[in-house]
């Protein structure tokens, strides 16, 4: 009687252990799946593809940010990213840096910048980006904010930017 007793009770422990570790592993599977979405999130506007829109994290009192993507057109006929509005400053412009005389120098883009058929185009660290001027809030590590890019053929389409740490690389493209 004993011995039938002990394994019904390790029958049932066993049992809860199993139950116990079944949860854990969708637990883990879930935020696997999040951080999955987190790390490469898309955007979509017809023949466009606007990927992974990042920034970083600002010091206190900072009055300007940078922004971050790529996008790839997949179309036939190619369009341009005409201008840019955000919830977190009162003015966005879209710049390039490049060096002259040996000086790296930094000025808006005026025209818009063109998304050739078939291509694909960086808006990165010492490139083409983004700069959110005048902030309203500083952008902080782990969260996002909003902004509406506008194209010429395509129109427009809010995206979310993800704030990486300050001084953070480039995510890494899958691609």
């Amino acid at each position: 009687m004993s011995h039938s007793f002990r394994a019904a009770a390790s029958s049932r422990s066993l049992g809860r252990f199993e139950q116990r570790l079944g949860v854990a592993l969708c637990v883990l599977a879930l935020l696997f799946a999040s951080a999955q979405t987190v790390l490469a999130h898309e955007f979509k506007l017809g023949d466009l593809e606007i990927g992974h829109p990042w920034s970083r994290a600002t010091p206190a009192g900072a009055k300007v940010a940078g922004g971050y993507f790529t996008i790839t057109n997949t179309g036939s006929a190619a369009d341009r990213l005409l201008s840019i509005t955000s919830d977190i400053s009162a003015k966005a412009e879209l710049h390039e840096m490049g060096v002259s005389n040996g000086v790296m120098t930094m000025r808006p883009v005026t025209g818009g910048l063109e998304i050739p058929a078939g291509g694909k185009v960086a808006l990165a660290p010492n490139g083409y980006h983004l700069m959110f001027m005048d902030l309203k809030r500083q952008p902080k590590e782990g969260e996002t904010f909003s902004a509406t890019l506008t194209f010429e053929k395509a129109g427009p389409v809010q995206i979310e930017f993800a704030v990486q740490g300050i001084g953070s690389a480039a995510p890494q493209d899958d691609d």
